[in-house]
């Protein structure tokens, strides 16, 4: 099974993760909501899931790795520098779990064109 993460014109399709996270974020499927941005990182709120923070929970991600950022309650997609980065890493404002990973993960730098407020879906493909 895959997702199809939809932004703009901009297709990314993901892999699950075999974790809790994944199980939970499946169950909501379809999705919408509506993007923010955080340097170069889209986020966006769903409705609640029950997760705590997993063992291999980072704040550090690679390219291509989507997360859940249980405090914000929002699925968090890190493509380049945040205002906390130091170098190139991609850091987030903490640690998520990962949940899913793009098939493709460079496409994940299409995402610079996004800007608050642009609507995201998420679906089963």
């Amino acid at each position: 099974m895959g997702i199809k993460i939809r932004v703009s014109d901009i297709d990314l399709n993901c892999r699950p993760r075999k974790n809790k996270t994944a199980n939970e974020i499946i169950k909501l499927l379809p999705l919408k909501s509506s993007v923010n941005t955080w340097g170069d990182e889209i986020y966006f709120e769903i409705p609640k899931i029950n997760v705590i923070i997993e063992d291999n929970a980072k704040d550090i991600v690679k390219l291509g790795e989507i997360a859940f950022w249980i405090e914000g309650n929002s699925i968090a997609i890190g493509f380049g520098r945040t205002p906390i980065s130091k170098l190139n890493e991609i850091r987030l404002a903490a640690r998520v779990n990962i949940w899913a990973d793009a098939e493709y993960p460079e496409q994940l730098k299409l995402l610079t064109k996004i800007s608050d407020g642009h609507e995201i879906s998420i679906t089963i493909k």
